[in-house]
């Protein structure tokens, strides 16, 4: 993989563009649009996502032109096709999260009026674990090529990192073919998010309106709203395990990854309250997001001697999604049609 400097090293206004915006976004989304929890209807879902969407896409407009203006044309389209690949990984992925995210709420009985909230301090906590994943990343894999060494004929530098992330993700795509309803029937009050709050304070029977914390006979307690918070921070560091492996594949430049990366996350939560009642129309996504998780993990297993272009990926991973949701259309899953004709 050829290495250019970072977006960080090169524009320190850009990296304060981004975090200034994205601060705004969040302080306007929490402090005025969505000051009082209630529940998300389509329409305010459709507006959020169209605008998360905009933003990313200008941002990635904004990579191009910052490239082209000091780098030429053939650089600044690499690293926006770097960008636009690493963006709907994330994207695609984080999809498997919102099927998580419906079982989680079910689970807890958690009223839809509260899941704006429970998602928004999730997506706070993926801020953090997110460029702690992805810029120690970037470092580890720096310290790990090996010597230059002659494979088939050719001089290559391997790296240790990646390969094993390659093997990690061909695994991970081969396992989770068709393997979208494991967690159906997972006690989701025994995973660690949740044995981590209650290993700090007890936890009521009730929730308490939109409240994390509650007073019962004179004893402070945590809500089952923090707990259902804890569950979902720790399913987004699960899924980071696939996530962050796969888009090392596209770039090496961590502005780029995290920037394309947190973009996707912000507007996960609108894409939630958008397809949370149509998800069961995407019953072959799965099986999509399996054969992207495989084609990354080949594609670092074989960079050494063939190097898969950023545009490339783009082209494959837009493809693989689209014909993915095309085929969930034409056929759909006639149990899961089923189920929620019967409200299951």
């Amino acid at each position: 993989m050829e290495k250019h400097q970072s977006i960080l090293e090169l524009h320190p206004g850009l990296v304060w563009g981004f975090a200034i915006t994205v601060v705004v976004m969040l302080l306007l989304d929490l402090g005025v649009f969505n000051k009082k929890s209630h529940e998300v209807s389509s329409k305010e879902a459709t507006i959020w996502s169209v605008i998360w969407i905009s933003l990313s896409m200008i941002f990635s407009g904004i990579v191009y032109w910052v490239f082209n203006q000091s780098d030429g044309h053939a650089l600044a389209i690499e690293k926006f096709t770097q960008y636009q690949a690493a963006y709907w990984i994330e994207k695609a992925l984080s999809v498997d999260n919102l099927f998580v995210f419906i079982l989680v709420f079910g689970f807890f009985k958690v009223p839809k009026y509260l899941h704006h909230k429970v998602l928004f301090w999730g997506i706070i906590g993926a801020l953090l674990f997110r460029a702690i994943f992805i810029f120690a990343g970037v470092g580890l894999i720096n310290l790990t090529y090996l010597p230059e060494m002659h494979i088939l004929g050719k001089g290559v530098h391997i790296n240790v990192v990646m390969m094993l992330f390659g093997l990690f993700l061909v695994y991970a795509g081969i396992k989770s073919w068709g393997d979208g309803g494991d967690d159906e029937d997972e006690d989701f009050s025994n995973t660690a998010g949740a044995k981590l709050i209650k290993s700090f304070w007890k936890v009521s029977d009730n929730y308490d309106g939109d409240k994390f914390f509650t007073v019962k006979n004179g004893i402070k307690m945590a809500t089952p709203l923090l707990v259902v918070v804890g569950v979902i921070e720790f399913t987004d560091v699960l899924f980071a395990v696939d996530s962050i492996p796969a888009i090392f594949a596209i770039s090496d430049d961590p502005f780029i990854l995290y920037t394309s990366n947190i973009f996707a996350i912000l507007g996960l939560r609108s894409l939630y309250f958008l397809l949370a009642n149509f998800i069961h129309m995407f019953s072959k996504l799965p099986y999509g997001l399996a054969i992207i998780l495989t084609f990354i993990g080949v594609k670092m297993l074989i960079a050494p001697w063939i190097h898969i272009s950023s545009p490339i990926s783009l082209g494959i991973v837009g493809g693989v999604l689209i014909i993915s949701v095309v085929l969930s259309l034409i056929f759909p899953d006639k149990e899961e049609d089923e189920k929620e004709k019967l409200g299951e």
